[in-house]
């Protein structure tokens, strides 16, 4: 029987992230020969994965990375089955070592394919899965590349990258709360101009279905019926349509009597409320829709302004489980 030095199996614990009498059984299993001893490590973790394949990684780290000058980032997932996992300081460094490397490449085919300290990542996964006993897995990637690209991380269940077109004074600060944005309200397009027509018409009839089942039950218990809106995107409002609004809300006002030297006052206030009353899908998908969360008195378009000469161009946003 091969004599096996404390020093070897250490050596191939510290390679592997395998457990110490793993690494001894290996060892042994291949009389000594640390590359079979790591085959055999190989092994044991293809099993685990065909065994766990069908199981549900909805834990993890989700982490970015940023290369020296700004202009490119990378957003991952390194997912696995339980937070006790996932919270561990060495499954953590897995995943920034795993994004250190993903930053060189620009989809996650590539990404998966590449050499990761003389193995693909592929294969890193599954020896991982081996040494972990669950399903480890890159659940996302995501990649921006633009004039300067900033990044934000909600402890390690979301993570996000956004591109500016331009750089300005300040911009750490600009991209910071960007980011913020993208993490904390979710959105999934940069404006209303991106969404299909079908889409549109869809989530209409959606809601307004909802809305009406809704006040159904409202009107049973005798409480104030919810609006029931036109529209709901900005994508759907014509200058057309704001001008017979704005028609309607004159004679309105003259119905009730009120000056025409005032309406001016108040005539702009009531076509903004209008319009925040039917754009309530851009406001809930697109970011520069939506409300600013450090000041809800503007969107986050006009925050952006305030900057200057400067716009978003893309943004990406990843979490556990999406």
């Amino acid at each position: 029987m091969t004599n096996i030095k404390a020093a070897d199996v250490a050596k191939l614990r510290k390679q592997t992230g395998a457990g110490m009498m793993d690494c001894k059984k290996a060892l042994v299993e291949s009389n000594g020969s640390f590359d079979d001893a790591i085959t055999i490590l190989r092994k044991k973790g293809q099993k685990v994965a065909a065994k766990r394949a069908d199981r549900e990684a909805g834990e993890g780290v989700a982490v970015t990375k940023i290369n020296s000058d700004n202009t490119s980032g990378v957003a991952i997932v390194l997912a696995c089955e339980t937070d006790f996992v996932a919270k561990n300081d060495s499954f953590k460094k897995l995943a920034e070592e795993f994004a250190e490397v993903a930053l060189n490449f620009e989809n996650k085919e590539s990404f998966l394919s590449a050499n990761f300290n003389g193995m693909s990542v592929s294969e890193k996964l599954i020896e991982q899965t081996g040494v972990i006993g669950e399903k480890i897995e890159i659940s996302s990637f995501e990649r921006v590349d633009a004039k300067y690209v900033g990044s934000y991380t909600h402890g390690i269940k979301i993570a996000v990258l956004v591109g500016f077109d331009n750089i300005v004074e300040n911009i750490t600060t600009l991209s910071k709360d960007i980011a913020m944005q993208v993490a904390s309200m979710g959105a999934t397009t940069l404006s209303y101009k991106d969404f299909d027509a079908n889409y549109i018409a869809s989530e209409t009839e959606a809601r307004i279905a909802v809305i009406e089942k809704e006040n159904i039950e409202l009107s049973r218990l005798g409480k104030t019926l919810k609006n029931v809106p036109k529209y709901i995107s900005m994508a759907q409002i014509s200058s057309e349509i704001l001008n017979n609004i704005e028609e309607e809300i004159k004679d309105t006002l003259r119905s009730e009597g009120k000056p025409e030297h005032i309406w001016d006052k108040i005539v702009p206030g009531k076509i903004e409320r209008f319009i925040s009353d039917n754009t309530t899908l851009d406001q809930e998908q697109c970011l520069l829709d939506q409300k600013f969360i450090k000041d809800e008195s503007q969107n986050v378009d006009s925050y952006i302004k305030t900057y200057g000469d400067i716009s978003v161009s893309s943004f990406k946003r990843v979490s556990l489980g999406s």
